[in-house]
């Protein structure tokens, strides 16, 4: 059993990574100052900007999407941008173009709002492909090319982009070249009925006031990106982790009957997110290794947007988060 094997932390080791883990816990805190509930999507931007991937937020309108990216971006000290897709937006209103200077008859290169470390892409899926695309180098090269130019973006860079469910009107379906460049999917859900409660005494005002204080800066970020990677990943998890993308493939070979019903399995990039996924959740927890609990805990949401599933599968109703949960039983834990 992988319990047999844990590796020997000294106190010392956990309380150092407790320590580091501190400005996260302080973001947490200040967050929730503003937003009432949505812990699990909280939880979720923190390991995004401990690993540095980039989240796609789903959820009908007025379920405080913008309001939780924008509390976060407040609550560290960084650059922040707020972009609004709209269907005539252009891929040089991202990006940056060039503009030509008549007094001394040259171009020069004009930097776009994605020159920022904190991206807020606003319903993404309202913006027609071209420019859906325009985030595509700048998401996973961190880099930008403007007139044959390369510019690098500073770091931390995260793109955190809101989306409305794709049966909306007006929208567009992101292409799978896109969602697999996004760490996680997040869904929000409704509030229950003791946050809709807290939600309606701390809003129903006419201009509701909220200070959110920067408790962090990139530094402590960067510093902790760096513990990030020093926690333990069992070569028993590294296996599990391995094993659940491998039966999103071929789910015969784990005994797991879905036939017929999965399209495409999940890519590469699953199996190294879940991994960094799954780093950022045991450090957030103040352990120097990872459990099968920290893979499970995240394996729905890395996989979610990575599984394509057939119209048999959609006949039957079922979904691509039931597959990834029948999956979850079947695999054998460690």
């Amino acid at each position: 059993m992988f319990s047999e094997s844990l590796p020997s932390t000294a106190p010392n080791a956990d309380a150092d990574l407790s320590h580091q883990s501190e400005p996260f816990r302080r973001i947490a805190t200040e967050i929730g100052h503003v937003l009432v509930g949505q812990q699990q999507l909280v939880h979720r931007m923190l390991i995004g900007l401990l690993t540095g991937g980039h989240l796609l937020i789903e959820g009908v309108p007025g379920l405080a999407k913008t309001t939780a990216v924008a509390s976060l971006a407040k609550s560290i000290q960084t650059g922040f941008q707020r972009l609004q897709f709209t269907p005539d937006l252009l891929p040089a209103d991202l990006i940056g173009t060039q503009v030509y200077r008549p007094q001394d008859q040259s171009f020069v290169v004009q930097k776009g709002p994605i020159f920022s470390n904190l991206i807020l892409a606003d319903e993404i899926n309202r913006a027609p492909a071209k420019v859906q695309s325009a985030l595509l180098e700048a998401m996973q090269e961190r880099q930008v090319t403007i007139g044959g130019e390369t510019f690098p973006l500073e770091e931390p860079f995260l793109v955190m982009a809101t989306q409305n469910p794709v049966e909306q009107e007006g929208t567009y379906a992101l292409p799978e070249a896109q969602t697999d460049r996004f760490l996680l999917k997040v869904i929000v859900d409704y509030p229950d009925r003791e946050e809709e409660l807290q939600i309606l005494r701390r809003m129903s005002k006419t201009a509701p006031k909220f200070e959110i204080s920067p408790v962090t800066s990139p530094e402590e970020i960067m510093r902790a990106r760096s513990q990030v990677d020093n926690v333990h990943l069992d070569p028993k998890i590294e296996g599990y982790i391995v094993d659940l993308v491998m039966a999103t493939r071929r789910p015969a070979a784990y005994g797991l009957n879905l036939d017929g019903l999965i399209q495409f399995g999940a890519s590469p990039r699953a199996s190294i997110n879940l991994a960094l996924a799954a780093k950022a959740n045991a450090f957030l927890q103040g352990r120097g290794y990872v459990l099968p609990e920290d893979v499970q805990e995240l394996a729905l949401d890395v996989m979610r947007h990575r599984v394509a599933i057939t119209y048999e599968a959609e006949a039957e109703e079922r979904t691509s988060e039931s597959i990834i949960g029948e999956i979850l039983q079947g695999v054998a834990v460690p």
